[in-house]
């Protein structure tokens, strides 16, 4: 049970002590959005070699970008140690991921809520992680969709079929209230912004999250 919170939340002005604050996780989540295939717009390519520089954890990027097949492999080299890109922007995302792979980062592919898991059920043998969205992509702090849950499962499942150490992601409005049912569902890497950053103790929220995660696995 992976915690990986999300930077989104983060005082930006701060970035190192803001990483500090949770040296205890497993991942530093990273969101990038290109003001394209979302409409916010966050931070790229020099930020993200910056943070890898000086971050106490690894990085988990989350790529919210058009032209991945382009941009992906570039965020791997700049020192992501996880690279997640989405299906709906990928145009060739099994050669993609090999290259993430072939560049030493895990490859991720990330689903929005409204895209089905089953026609990309084949990618799994080259894939590291799947992320599936608890909230529709763009901006952090909205509220999670328990709506989300039997696709987890649905994913957990397939990756049990397929065997091989495939992680389950989700991302969105994951909190103290919301972990257990995704743990349940058989998530197992869980992104959480507002629920740690938003805590006076981050370092203390991620080991309560994580704690409820383990004690709710699947």
């Amino acid at each position: 049970m992976q915690i990986s919170p999300s930077i989104l939340s983060a005082d930006f002005a701060n970035l190192e002590t803001e990483l500090a604050r949770i040296a205890n996780a497993d991942w530093a989540h990273v969101d990038v959005m290109d003001g394209h295939f979302v409409p916010n717009l966050t931070l790229g390519l020099p930020i993200v070699e910056a943070l890898a520089r000086v971050s106490p954890i690894p990085l988990d990027c989350h790529l919210m970008i058009e032209d991945p097949d382009r941009w992906a492999p570039m965020y791997a080299e700049a020192g992501g140690a996880s690279v997640t890109f989405h299906i709906e922007a990928a145009r060739d995302p099994r050669t993609l991921a090999k290259n993430l792979r072939g560049l030493g980062a895990r490859a991720g592919m990330a689903i929005k809520p409204n895209t089905p898991f089953a026609p990309y059920e084949d990618l799994l043998p080259d894939l590291d992680m799947v992320l599936v969205m608890t909230v529709e992509p763009g901006f952090g702090g909205q509220s999670f969709m328990a709506d989300q849950m039997p696709k987890v499962a649905q994913v957990r499942e397939a990756v049990r079929r397929h065997g091989g150490e495939i992680w389950v992601q989700v991302d969105g409005g994951v909190s103290a209230k919301t972990i257990e049912e995704c743990a349940e569902a058989g998530a197992d890497v869980f992104v959480a912004g507002s629920a740690v950053y938003g805590a006076e103790d981050a370092a203390a929220a991620v080991d309560q999250l994580r704690a409820l995660a383990t004690a709710h696995a699947h």
